[in-house]
C-alpha cells in the first residue's frame, strides 16, 4: 500500500526509464528507410567506422591504463601494490565511462544497423518494445520480458553494440542447447555486420573441444551443427561475441587460473555479459559453487558398509526426517541399533570420529535423495538431475562424500574421493564483469535480491501484444490420488476436443506416473524429461499441434517456444531427415528467403525446385491450418501437477501458453500430500477437512488454502534468500583471497624474469630464520649453532668455514644483514651452476607449484574451518567474524609457506641429463588425478568438496610431537621446516 502511495507521488520508476528511452526508439524508426537503401558492404563498413571512433576517442586513456597495469605488476607483493591497484581501477573506470558515453551516442545507428541486418538475414524485424528491451540490457539492468517476446533477438542489439569496444561480449544461457541454437539463429546478423561470433559447449574439461565459430560457408556433415566451424576455446573467447553456458564460463575462469603457461589460458577480460533466464542462474543456482576437483585417494569401504546398514533402518523408529532442512537424524533407538550392528558401546566416541560422516551421508542418501527425482542411474553411473530445469547434470557430483554414498546405495561402482583444486560461486563470478545485464520472464518478485547482491535493477518491458491467457484458480485435493484423477479428467476433456495440452511436473518420477495414467487410458502423448532431452526440439515442435499432449519436467519452462499448430520449420527439417535429404548442403540464406516468402503468402517452390522447398511449403500450410483450429479451440492448455517452491518457476510454466497475444489457459492441481504443502501446514488443513467430512475427490477452492500456498512459497523464497546471503558472506572472504592469489599467478606467468621477486623472498626467508634463533634479549641466549645448521639445510652454497663464531659480538641486525648477503651469494652461485636461462625457467615453474599446492591445501583448510565455525555462536561469537579473522591468519601463514617452499626449491634445483629440469620437493598435498569439474550441491547449504583427515598427519594446531604441550606452530614447526622436515615426517617419528 505504501509503495503504491509513494509511486503515486513520485511516479513509477519503471515507467520513468521507459519514457527516457522512447524518443530514441522514434529516432531509430526514422532511420529505417535510409538503412534499407544501404548495401551489405555499407553495413559492414559502419561497424568498422564505429570501432575506429571508439578507439580514437579513448587512445590516451588506453595508453595510461597500459602504463598503470605495468607499474602494478612491477610492485606486486610490495607495500605499493594497494596504491597501484587503486590507480589501475581508477583509469579503468574512466575508460569504461568514456566508452559508455560514446556507445550511447552511436546506439541509434548501431541498433538501426542490427535491425536491418536481421531483416535481411533472418527475416525478423525488431519491434519497438524489443528496441526498448535492448536499451534496458545495454544500460546494465534486467529486462523482464514475457514468454515469446523474442529475448533471443533482443539480445543481438546490446551484444553488437558492446562488442564494438573490442573487449568481447558474452551471452550466458542455462544449457548448451540454447547457446548453440541461439548462435545458429542470430549468427547471420553478426556475420553480415562484420563481427565474429562463437559458441562454447560442454567439453568435459578439454578446452580443445566444444568450441565453434559461426561461418555460413562452413559445410558440416551434421546439420544440427550447421555453420559451426570447430575452433579452439581460446579463439572462441577472442571472437567479438561469445555464446555459452554459465557453467562453461565459470569453469574456464577456474581452469585459466590453474594453467601452467600463459598460452594455455583462454579467457580475456570479463567485460560485458547478458545472462539469459537470469533468475535461474543468479538466484536458483547461486548457492551452488563451481568446483574443479581431482581424485585424491581410493574411496573408503565405509560407503558400502553404511549403505547396507542405512537400508535396514526404519523411518520414524530409527531416524526422523526434517524435509524443510533436508536432514535425517538418528533416534535413540536408531543409535542403539547402529551401535549393536557395529559392535561398539559409544557411536560418538572420539575413535569413531572418522566414520561418522560416512554414516551421516549414507542415512541422507537413503532417506532424502530419491531415484528419478534427484538423480538417475544410467549404466554404472549416478547422474544428478537439476531441480530447476529437470536436465541431467553430466559430470557433476554431490560434495562431501554424498555422491559416493548414493553410488553405494544404488549398488554401482563407488568413485574415488576427491579434493578441491579451485572453486568459485556464481555470485562472485558474475560480479567480476565490468557490466552485467539479464533477461527473463520472471524477475520482479526477486528484485530486492538482484539489487542487494548484484546491483541490478529490474525493468518490466511492455509486451508486443496484450496477454489474453486465462489463468484459472488452483484446485486443491486432500490426496494425490484424487489430484491425479482430476488431472487425467482435465487432459481427457481437452484432448477430446483437439486442444493441445502441456502437463508440467516437478520431478521425473511424476512425469512417468502421469505418462502411465495416460497410457492406460489410451491417450497418445510425448514425455519430455531429463532422460531423453536429446529429442527436446522435436517434441516441443509438436507440442502446439491439435490434440497433442506433452508431459514435461521444468525444462519446458526455460528457453522453449511452443507455437500453436506446431513449429513448421522444425517439422520440415525432421521430415527431410527421415527422407535422408542432406540438410548440410542447404544454404541458410535460401531457407530464410523461403520462410520469408511463406510469411508473405507466396509460394517458394516457384523459385526453389528442390525437395526441401516442397516439404517446407507443405508443412507451413498444414501448420497454418492447425494454428487457426487451435486458436478457435482456446489455444494451449497448461496443467500444473504441483507447485514449485519458487513462484517464478510456476509462472514460467504458465507462460508457455498465451505467447504474443495467442489464446491459452492454465490451471494447477494440488494436493495436501504434495511436498510443498506437507512442509508448510498441509497436515493441519487436511485434519480440518477430515473432521468436516470433506470427500477426497472434492476440490478445495477456499481463499484460506490459496493464501496458505502463497505464504508457503513466500516463506521458502525468503528462507532461500537468507541462505544465499549467508553463503555469500562466507564466500566473500575466500573471494578476496582468491583474487590476490590469481593476481599473483598471472604475474608469474607474464613476467619475463622473477629474479628480483626471488631475491626478496630469500631475504625475507633468511631474516625469519635469523629471528627464530636470536629471540633472546642477550647474546648468550641465541642459538647460533642451530642457525648455522638451518642455513646449511637451506643451501649448500655457503662458505666451508661458516661457524657460529662469525657472529660473536655482533648485533641481531648485523647478523641478519650478513646472513642475507650469504644467501644472495648462494643464490648467485646456484644460478652460475645451472645457467641463467635455466634458472629463470625453473623459478617460474617452482613458484607456480608453490602457489598452486599451497592454495589447494588452503582451500581444504578453509572447508574444515567452515564446518565447525557455526559452533562459535554458542560462545557468543559471530561465526562470520570469527571465520574472517581465522581465514586471514591462515592466509598470512599460506603466503609465508609459499615463500618458504619457493626459496627451498630454488636452492635445490638440479640439472638432469644435460637438460634443465626442476627437482622440486613433492607437493604437500596428494597429487590430484583426473581433474574434473564438479557442481557441489550437498543438499542444503552447498559447500565446496572437503578433504577429511586421514592417517597421522600433524596439523599446525595439533600438540607438538616433543610433548611440551604447546601447539606445533608455536613450538617446533619452524625448526623442522628449517631442517627440511615436514609435519608429515615428524608425525611418524
Amino acid at each position: 500500500m505504501f509503495k503504491k502511495l509513494y509511486y503515486a507521488v513520485t511516479g513509477d520508476p519503471n515507467e520513468k526509464i521507459l519514457k527516457k528511452y522512447r524518443p530514441i526508439v522514434e529516432q531509430i524508426n526514422e532511420m529505417e528507410r535510409d538503412f534499407e537503401r544501404k548495401s551489405a558492404d555499407e553495413l559492414h563498413a559502419m561497424t568498422q567506422g564505429f570501432q575506429t571512433r571508439i578507439i580514437e576517442a579513448t587512445t590516451l586513456l588506453r595508453e595510461a591504463l597500459a602504463e598503470a597495469e605495468q607499474e602494478y605488476f612491477d610492485v606486486l607483493g610490495t607495500e605499493e601494490q594497494k596504491f597501484a591497484r587503486v590507480e589501475v581501477d581508477r583509469i579503468k573506470k574512466e575508460l569504461r565511462k568514456a566508452e559508455e558515453e560514446i556507445l550511447w551516442e552511436i546506439l541509434p545507428e548501431a541498433f538501426a544497423a542490427v535491425r536491418e541486418a536481421s531483416k535481411r538475414t533472418t527475416g525478423l524485424r525488431h519491434y519497438d518494445v524489443q528496441l526498448l528491451g535492448g536499451m534496458v540490457l545495454h544500460s546494465g539492468r534486467i529486462a523482464e520480458m514475457k514468454t515469446g517476446e523474442g529475448k533471443t533477438l533482443v539480445a543481438t542489439l546490446p551484444l553488437y553494440l558492446n562488442a564494438l569496444t573490442g573487449r568481447g561480449a558474452h551471452l550466458v544461457t542455462p544449457n548448451d542447447y540454447l547457446s548453440k541454437v541461439g548462435l545458429q539463429l542470430m549468427g547471420p546478423i553478426y556475420h553480415l555486420l562484420g563481427l565474429r561470433a562463437a559458441v562454447i559447449q560442454n567439453s568435459a574439461g578439454n578446452p580443445d573441444l566444444g568450441s565453434f565459430l559461426f561461418d555460413p560457408e562452413f559445410p558440416n556433415a551434421d546439420d544440427r551443427f550447421q555453420y559451426l566451424k570447430p575452433i579452439s576455446r581460446r579463439e572462441a573467447y577472442q571472437a567479438d561475441i561469445t555464446y555459452g553456458t554459465n557453467n562453461e564460463y565459470g569453469f574456464d575462469y577456474l581452469r585459466d587460473n590453474m594453467a601452467q603457461d600463459l598460452e594455455r589460458t583462454v579467457q580475456r577480460e570479463l567485460h560485458y555479459a547478458i545472462v539469459d533466464e537470469v533468475d535461474n542462474i543468479l538466484i536458483d543456482e547461486a548457492r551452488t559453487p563451481l568446483i574443479i576437483s581431482g581424485e585424491a585417494r581410493e574411496s573408503s569401504n565405509y560407503y558400502v558398509q553404511f549403505a547396507d546398514l542405512a537400508k535396514r533402518l526404519t523411518p520414524e523408529k530409527h531416524y526422523v526426517i526434517n524435509e524443510k532442512e533436508m536432514t535425517a537424524t538418528l533416534t535413540e533407538e536408531g543409535i542403539a541399533y547402529v551401535e549393536r550392528v557395529l559392535g561398539t558401546d559409544n557411536l560418538y566416541a572420539p575413535e569413531h570420529f572418522d566414520m561418522l560422516p560416512y554414516l551421516d551421508n549414507a542415512l541422507r542418501a537413503v532417506a532424502l535423495y530419491r531415484r528419478d527425482k534427484d538423480y538417475i542411474v544410467r549404466g554404472n553411473e549416478v547422474i544428478i538431475v537439476d531441480e530447476f530445469t529437470g536436465r541431467l547434470m553430466e559430470g557433476r557430483r554431490y560434495s562431501e562424500g554424498l555422491h559416493q554414498a548414493i553410488e553405494a546405495k544404488e549398488g554401482v561402482k563407488v568413485q574415488k574421493e576427491s579434493m578441491t583444486l579451485a572453486t568459485i560461486t556464481f555470485q562472485n563470478f558474475f560480479r567480476m564483469y565490468n557490466k552485467l545485464a539479464g533477461m527473463t520472464g520472471t524477475a520482479k518478485t526477486e528484485e530486492e535480491e538482484f539489487q542487494r547482491i548484484y546491483d541490478l535493477e529490474v525493468v518490466q518491458v511492455p509486451t508486443y501484444k496484450p496477454v489474453i491467457r486465462q489463468d484459472l484458480d488452483d484446485l486443491v485435493y486432500r490426496t494425490q490420488e484424487a489430484k491425479f484423477k482430476a488431472v487425467l479428467e482435465d487432459i481427457k476433456e481437452k484432448h477430446k476436443v483437439g486442444r493441445p495440452v502441456l502437463v508440467g511436473t516437478v520431478a521425473i518420477e511424476t512425469s512417468e506416473y502421469v505418462s502411465n495414467l495416460l497410457r492406460r487410458n489410451g491417450i497418445p502423448h510425448e514425455v519430455l524429461n531429463a532422460k531423453n532431452h536429446e529429442r527436446e526440439a522435436t517434441i516441443i515442435a509438436q507440442a502446439g499441434r491439435p490434440g497433442a499432449v506433452t508431459i514435461a519436467t521444468n525444462m519446458a519452462g526455460r528457453g522453449v517456444d511452443i507455437l500453436l499448430g506446431g513449429n513448421a520449420e522444425g517439422l520440415a527439417r525432421e521430415q527431410l531427415r527421415k527422407e535422408q535429404v542432406d540438410l548440410s548442403t542447404l544454404h541458410q540464406s535460401d531457407w530464410n528467403r523461403a520462410v520469408d516468402m511463406l510469411k508473405r503468402g507466396q509460394d517458394p517452390t516457384t523459385i526453389f525446385a528442390d525437395r526441401w522447398a516442397q516439404v517446407l511449403t507443405e508443412q507451413w500450410q498444414a501448420v497454418e491450418r492447425d494454428k487457426e483450429t487451435v486458436r478457435q479451440l482456446g489455444g494451449l492448455h497448461v496443467v500444473g501437477t504441483e507447485r514449485h517452491e519458487a513462484r517464478r518457476i510456476d509462472n514460467q510454466l504458465r507462460g508457455r501458453a498465451g505467447r504474443l497475444g495467442d489464446p491459452g489457459s492454465s490451471r494447477f492441481y494440488l494436493s495436501l500430500e504434495d511436498e510443498l504443502m506437507r512442509k508448510f501446514g498441509g497436515e493441519r488443513i487436511s485434519g480440518i477437512m477430515a473432521r468436516l467430512g470433506v470427500e477426497d475427490d472434492v476440490p478445495i477452492e477456499a481463499g484460506l488454502v490459496n493464501k496458505a500456498i502463497e505464504n508457503a512459497q513466500t516463506k521458502v523464497e525468503g528462507y532461500n534468500f537468507d541462505i544465499r546471503k549467508h553463503v555469500l558472506r562466507y564466500d566473500e572472504v575466500v573471494n578476496e583471497q582468491r583474487n590476490r592469489i590469481y593476481d599473483q599467478r598471472r604475474r608469474i606467468l607474464t613476467e619475463p624474469s622473477l629474479r628480483l621477486t626471488v631475491e626478496d623472498m630469500i631475504a625475507a626467508e633468511v631474516s625469519n630464520i635469523v629471528a627464530e634463533f636470536t629471540t633472546g634479549e642477550y647474546e648468550d641466549e641465541w642459538q647460533l649453532d642451530e642457525l648455522v645448521k638451518a642455513l646449511r639445510a637451506l643451501t649448500h652454497h655457503l662458505p666451508a668455514d661458516l661457524a657460529p663464531e662469525r657472529w660473536h659480538g655482533k648485533k641481531r641486525s648485523e647478523i641478519e644483514a650478513d646472513v642475507v648477503a650469504l644467501a644472495q651469494q648462494a643464490y648467485a652461485a646456484k644460478e652460475a651452476e645451472i645457467g641463467e636461462a635455466t634458472m629463470r625457467n625453473a623459478e617460474k615453474q617452482i613458484m607456480l607449484w608453490a602457489v598452486d599446492s599451497r592454495w589447494v591445501r588452503h582451500l581444504t583448510d578453509l572447508d574444515r574451518l567452515r564446518e565447525g565455525i557455526g559452533l562459535r555462536a554458542l560462545a557468543q561469537q559471530d561465526p562470520v567474524v570469527a571465520y574472517k579473522r581465522e581465514a586471514f591468519e591462515m592466509y598470512s601463514e599460506m603466503i609465508d609457506a609459499i615463500r618458504s617452499d619457493t626459496v627451498r626449491a630454488v636452492f635445490s634445483v638440479q640439472l638432469q641429463r644435460q637438460q634443465a629440469q626442476q627437482a622440486a620437493p613433492p607437493p604437500p598435498t596428494p597429487i590430484a588425478r583426473n581433474i574434473r569439474t564438479n557442481r557441489g550441491d550437498g543438499g542444503g547449504d552447498a559447500k565446496p568438496q572437503t578433504m577429511r583427515k586421514s592417517g597421522q598427519e600433524l596439523g599446525r594446531n595439533d600438540p607438538c610431537w616433543c610433548g611440551s604441550g604447546k601447539k606445533y606452530k608455536n613450538c617446533h614447526m619452524k625448526s623442522d621446516q628449517a631442517q627440511g622436515a615436514t609435519p608429515q615426517r615428524v608425525a611418524t617419528k
